[in-house]
């Protein structure tokens, strides 16, 4: 089985919009792209470095897919990245007729999570997401991401395109790994860790002020 991996940078407030540059994506007239630009160091490198070490193929929106294939075939230099992203698969989202020019591409149309599934079914490699935010909702909605490789920035971005969106499944995580850079960014790994455990600080016995708030919580709804 296929593992779908989603490696995201975030604001502390969720916000995972146009990372990388501020024409990425304007929508809804976000003014901060390239937020992430100035906080890259070598720690971050490496914990970029690890996320593609291991085999994978890409899953991508429509968006994010666009925003790469008019980037990464043109890199010079040979950037190891782009080297990497021309070379895999690239599983797109997508609900357009428009034929995909960047080399290895494959559309997923119709039922994307039945789709989706069957490859996690599959042996092959894992399938990397990379930005995609209309996606990650589809994906999360259907509890399809099995680890999250998070990079947590510190500012916060207000409105924007977010990695948790309100059809979130709740679920546990185990954090597997977790590093900070010279510049203060986070960065995790999570794995899936079943359901919600519960529990309580309230006293055995509740107040009479504590049982008459409840009933007024009731009430207001």
């Amino acid at each position: 089985m296929r593992k779908v991996v989603s490696a995201a940078f975030v604001s502390l407030d969720g916000v995972m919009q146009a990372p990388g540059g501020p024409p990425e994506d304007p929508t809804g007239g976000f003014t901060h792209g390239g937020w992430t630009v100035n906080y890259w160091d070598e720690p971050m490198g490496q914990f970029m470095g690890e996320i593609f070490s291991s085999p994978f193929d890409l899953l991508l929106g429509r968006k994010t897919y666009e925003i790469f294939a008019a980037h990464w075939p043109f890199v010079e230099g040979g950037d190891p990245t782009a080297e990497l992203f021309n070379a895999v698969t690239k599983y797109v989202a997508t609900s357009s007729t428009e034929p995909l020019t960047w080399k290895n591409s494959v559309a997923l149309r119709g039922d994307v999570v039945a789709e989706i599934a069957r490859l996690k079914q599959e042996d092959g490699p894992n399938l990397l997401t990379q930005g995609s935010s209309v996606l990650l909702q589809t994906l999360l909605a259907h509890d399809l991401i099995d680890e999250f490789r998070l990079l947590i920035f510190p500012l916060v971005l207000g409105p924007g395109k977010r990695l948790f969106g309100q059809g979130t499944k709740p679920g546990a995580l185990k954090l597997a790994t977790t590093k900070v850079s010279t510049t203060g960014v986070i960065m995790s790994v999570y794995d899936r860790a079943g359901a919600i455990s519960t529990g309580s600080f309230e006293l055995l016995h509740p107040s009479e002020a504590e049982i008459a708030r409840r009933e007024r919580v009731k009430r207001e709804g």
